[in-house]
């Protein structure tokens, strides 16, 4: 690689407040957790950090508002050396919020409060598409109409259908919009069932659906399974799915796993490697990520993905 890949990201911003517990609380019940967290996150900005730790020039579209937590996340963006000229400020919005919860096993629970991604729009899809670049990731906590003017621009695109949309019918209309653009599609087994109709479990139901998920549109479809590891289906491949395995890892925290995993892949793949191995590299990235806690404090860089799973960073 004689040059560092250029990836945008058009996606969401959110302050995280995480806390610790000793198990995740269930309705109704409270427990007692660790002192809060604040942290830089959302989808979007954890993928632009995964992907500019990983060789990549990064350029981050999206909105935060006009707030405290909105100049903290463009701060720490900066600080990752991401371009933010297209982070647009709205006024009067409130920056994205996230709750989380983490166990003792490293699981969480999240729960989101959009606030100024829920402006991102046709004048951000514009920013998004205006810059040079090898490939363009999008995630779901921006509005569906956003998406779908995105997925609707010619270049290579991953689309990481994250969060699950309520239903089956919007999950397959946005798919629909990416039309024959959409390079990628990475979803996990929750996510994948909200394609579907269909429950996805385990790494194996994972290889079922990300076969057939290939027949919604994407030329090239992932599931992730978590640990246990992922499955890789191709339209321009063998019929099927293979199984990319999962790394062995002392979990703490999952949160930005699935963030780490897409930003490693568009780096990867904007590298001009292959479908397998840019997907087993970002199964290594998103391994290591898991044995520190955050999202984004959590994203490793080429000599902690080493650390971690063995694995050698194939970007230069």
């Amino acid at each position: 690689m004689t040059r560092r890949p250029k990836v945008t990201v058009l996606g969401s911003l959110n302050m995280d407040i995480s806390v610790t517990v000793p198990r995740l609380p269930g309705p109704g019940a409270t427990v007692l957790g660790s002192a809060a967290r604040f942290t830089p996150g959302g989808k979007g900005a954890n993928q632009a950090v995964a992907a500019a730790r990983l060789g990549a020039h990064v350029r981050m579209a999206g909105c935060v508002g006009d707030d405290d937590f909105g100049r903290q996340l463009l701060a720490a963006l900066r600080a990752e050396g991401i371009n933010t000229d297209a982070v647009r400020v709205v006024a009067g919005a409130p920056t994205g919020l996230a709750l989380i919860a983490v166990d003792a096993q490293g699981e969480n629970l999240i729960t989101v409060a959009p606030g100024a991604n829920h402006q991102v729009g046709s004048p951000d899809v514009a920013a998004a598409g205006a810059a040079d670049r090898d490939i363009l990731v999008i995630s779901a906590e921006i509005p569906a109409q956003a998406i779908s003017q995105a997925l609707a621009q010619a270049g290579s695109c991953v689309f990481n259908l994250a969060p699950a949309p309520e239903t089956s019918a919007t999950a397959r209309a946005l798919l629909a919009a990416g039309g024959t653009h959409l390079d990628w599609l990475v979803v996990n087994e929750s996510e994948a069932a909200a394609v579907l109709g269909r429950p996805v479990r385990g790494l194996s139901d994972a290889q079922r659906a990300a076969a057939e998920l290939i027949t919604a549109g994407p030329r090239h479809a992932v599931v992730t399974a978590g640990a246990p590891g992922a499955a890789l289906a191709s339209a321009v491949g063998p019929d099927g799915a293979e199984v990319i395995e999962g790394f062995r890892v002392l979990a703490v925290d999952t949160v930005g796993a699935g963030d780490t995993f897409v930003g490693a892949l568009a780096v990867a793949l904007a590298a001009g490697l292959p479908a397998p191995d840019a997907t087993r590299a970002a199964a290594a990235a998103g391994a290591a990520a898991v044995t520190r806690h955050g999202a984004q404090t959590a994203m490793p860089r080429p000599a902690d993905i080493l650390a971690a799973t063995g694995v050698t960073w194939p970007v230069a």
